[in-house]
């Protein structure tokens, strides 16, 4: 393996309080061209266009104070942890380059609400996790020296929080306690940012790993269809089947025989690729292409050519991505850069 940052080896995001909304006639995605030998891992000029004007839109959306929300004002913490790790991907970090004040900011942003949190709690668990996945991303990898001490210090306050609230099954919902119960969305989205703390060096103890693998495998997976249910193991979905799955593959379930069913559950589903059948677009293909990356070359090269151009061709003209007609939320467009820039590998959450 070859890792470009401290943080070795982590993980990816997600919001499943973003509901599903009625797709627009403008979503069809029908790839711009055929994939052609080799493009699996390299980005086209086309996905490279379709990068940077995803990050120019991001630039111009950023609120005053550093962070990124949808118009209302919401959800800042997961919009802004996204959108860190968006231009992340493309090799893009707080005090360097050209895009290094608007960068600080939304640093600086995460920075103030530790220092404001009595407990390190970011707001619901989904929030929370993207919260200390951002943080754990960004460790070591700012410009300023005193501000990793700071990250640091906040990254191992969000992780107590997510210990202290796994529940007795093994997962984790809505707040931060561990009589909320568990889902597969809010489990996979926590446990992706514990992943990534433990893989950059906070302790994670073997019990809470072992305690999530429990509840994947016994709880939540489907022997029938190698898929996961949302809470329990029916009803079966691809946007829960594919954070699921990424998650045991974190967990080093990798090579378990339910985990490759899981990935063909995956492959094999015909509306995968088409957003006006499938629910939570980008929460789906924001975890799927990870669990390929995961699973290897073979099934990564098959995937990333198809989601690669299916984005491309579902952009807006300002160089957003939508959820169907809304623009309520912030993730699509942060998600649909992440996902573009898988080849990049420039930060440890989209290594193999």
């Amino acid at each position: 393996m070859k890792y470009l940052s401290k943080n070795i080896l982590t993980l990816c995001v997600a919001l499943c309080w973003w509901y599903p909304m009625e797709l627009s006639a403008q979503a069809t995605a029908t790839p711009t061209d055929a994939p052609k030998e080799g493009d699996a891992l390299e980005l086209t000029e086309a996905a490279d266009r379709a990068m940077e004007r995803g990050l120019q839109h991001l630039l111009s959306t950023q609120n005053p104070d550093g962070s990124w929300s949808n118009p209302e004002g919401d959800f800042k913490m997961a919009g802004t942890s996204l959108g860190l790790m968006a231009f992340m991907v493309k090799g893009h970090f707080p005090g360097f380059g050209r895009h290094a004040a608007a960068l600080d900011r939304a640093k600086d942003f995460l920075l103030k609400h530790d220092k404001e949190s009595p407990t390190g709690y970011a707001g619901a668990m989904y929030e929370h996790g993207l919260y200390t996945l951002a943080l754990s991303e960004l460790w070591g990898m700012t410009a300023n020296k005193e501000d990793n001490k700071k990250i640091q210090v906040a990254l191992e306050r969000a992780v107590q929080v997510i210990l202290r609230a796994q529940s007795p099954l093994g997962g984790w919902r809505y707040h931060a306690r561990p009589d909320c119960g568990q889902d597969t969305s809010v489990t996979a989205m926590v446990f992706v940012s514990l992943a990534s703390a433990r893989q950059a060096g906070v302790l994670v103890p073997t019990e809470t790993i072992d305690r999530v693998v429990g509840y994947l495998r016994d709880q939540v997976w489907n022997e029938q269809t190698g898929g996961f249910g949302y809470q329990g193991n029916t009803g079966t979905t691809l946007a829960c089947t594919a954070g699921g799955a990424y998650a045991a593959q974190l967990c080093g379930m990798r090579d378990t025989e339910w985990v490759q069913a899981s990935i063909r559950y995956l492959e094999n589903s015909p509306k995968i690729f088409n957003p006006e059948e499938l629910g939570y677009y980008f929460y789906t293909h924001y975890y799927a292409i990870q669990a390929m990356v995961q699973a290897g070359e073979e099934h990564y090269a098959k995937w990333y050519p198809q989601i690669r151009d299916a984005l491309v061709s579902i952009q807006q003209p300002d160089g957003s991505w939508l959820e169907g007609k809304s623009k309520s939320y912030p993730h699509p467009t942060p998600m649909a850069i992440i996902i573009l820039g898988t080849p990049h590998r420039y930060i440890p959450i989209y290594q193999e």
